[in-house]
């Protein structure tokens, strides 16, 4: 069913940062059903938060009776978005970025309709960008960007900046504008969603759109971008970064219960605001929750999270195993981590080699502290000589778990 208060939702829950056109948007978005799309370059085999993030945005529209389209960027992956980069991407082969693309579709309907009533439809760019012949592309799109504009963009500073942007780079933006042109003309796509990161990107397909209308004296419609916030917490710090990395969404990468943790263990300051984004509570719920009891607020929201992610059941077993971590300082399925080392060792050294701490100089805060139990036991002396077991669980903090298996 339509709802026309598409813009209104998302405005309330924090995903508009930045539009083209805000009151167009907000207009025809009230008035009738129409075609946007979000892009996602398969540079990795998996989706990472950011993505899920983005995509959380376009299942709200999605749910709200707007056709939504997810595009696959198996042909700008091949170049690599500079954005934010102070070095050029790695190039992946071709083959890297088809076997990533393929992985990716795979996953995209734990987060958008793919099937029943409003499917999403799901396009790879290299469909139609790697038929064009090098001069056309260059005559039809290229000829309608100005480099002294371009280099204006936050997209190229950094590469700028270092004095190593590409001309290959250059022509991401080029290849990203004719994109929504060509959503445009096959599927009447009006609309662009994506991060804030992506502003450039969008800002120059729109402009594209207009000036090839005034070239070729056709008559698309007006086109137009919106981008959410980039996933940051209170303290203006990029979300979705772990001790061991980047936060994926398939197990095989980051458990469900990494995942939970890493939203049970997120500041205080930040839990209306992930409510906000990732549960369809109302509003004043929220606020209430919150304010009624910032930790209980806190686990709920891990728990719903890891649940649109990762579904109920495992959402569910995270929750048990954090509970059971909690009470008894053990569980069967807490995260592992393998290293090498002797059977004697000073404690320091010892919890320098776990990925849960950053160097021996926060393992000696910690323990000063008293933040670090092993084996269930508080150690208090950084002079320690450990007598190192075959596994050993280590507490980091009051949140902090991980099983060391020891190969010597």
């Amino acid at each position: 069913m339509f709802n026309k208060n598409g813009f209104e939702l998302l405005e309330e829950r924090g995903f508009v940062f930045q539009t083209t056109h805000r009151e167009e948007i907000k207009k025809i978005l009230s008035e009738k059903s129409i075609t946007f799309y979000i892009g996602i370059d398969p540079t990795a085999d998996d989706l990472h938060i950011g993505h899920f993030f983005g995509l959380r945005m376009a299942r709200i529209l999605q749910d709200c009776g707007h056709k939504c389209i997810v595009l696959v960027g198996g042909a700008t992956a091949l170049i690599g978005d500079p954005t934010n980069k102070s070095d050029m991407r790695k190039m992946l082969s071709k083959e890297e970025v088809a076997r990533n693309a393929n992985e990716i579709k795979s996953i995209l309907n734990r987060f958008v309709k793919t099937t029943g009533d409003n499917p999403a439809i799901v396009v790879d760019n290299a469909d139609w960008l790697k038929p064009l012949g090098y001069i056309d592309f260059l005559r039809e799109v290229g000829v309608h960007f100005n480099v002294n504009e371009m280099l204006t963009k936050d997209l190229y500073k950094n590469r700028l900046a270092k004095g190593g942007l590409t001309f290959m780079e250059m022509g991401y933006m080029l290849m990203q504008a004719f994109d929504f042109v060509h959503l445009n003309d096959k599927f009447n796509c009006i609309l662009q969603i994506g991060g804030s990161d992506q502003w450039g990107n969008i800002c120059a397909g729109v402009d594209l759109s207009r000036k090839m209308n005034f070239q070729n004296g056709t008559h698309r419609p007006l086109m137009m971008g919106l981008v959410c916030p980039l996933l940051t917490n209170a303290e203006g710090i990029k979300m979705g970064k772990t001790e061991k990395g980047t936060l994926w969404v398939s197990r095989s990468k980051t458990s469900a219960f990494e995942f939970f943790q890493h939203f049970v263990n997120c500041l205080d300051a930040d839990v209306e605001r992930l409510l906000r984004f990732f549960t369809d509570l109302p509003i004043a719920g929220i606020k209430k929750m919150c304010k009624e009891d910032i930790v209980e607020a806190k686990k709920f929201m891990a728990f719903k999270t890891t649940e649109l992610v990762h579904g109920t059941a495992e959402a569910l077993k995270a929750q048990e195993t954090a509970n059971n971590l909690f009470i008894s300082g053990n569980a069967d399925d807490m995260p592992r981590e393998v290293i090498i080392c002797e059977k004697q060792i000073n404690i320091l050294d010892f919890l320098s080699k776990l990925s849960i701490i950053k160097s021996k100089s926060e393992a000696r805060r910690l323990i000063e502290q008293g933040g670090i139990l092993i084996e269930n036991e508080r150690k208090n002396n950084i002079n320690e000589v450990l007598q190192v077991k075959n596994e050993m669980v280590v507490k980091k903090g009051k949140k902090t778990f991980v099983k060391v298996i020891v190969k010597k």
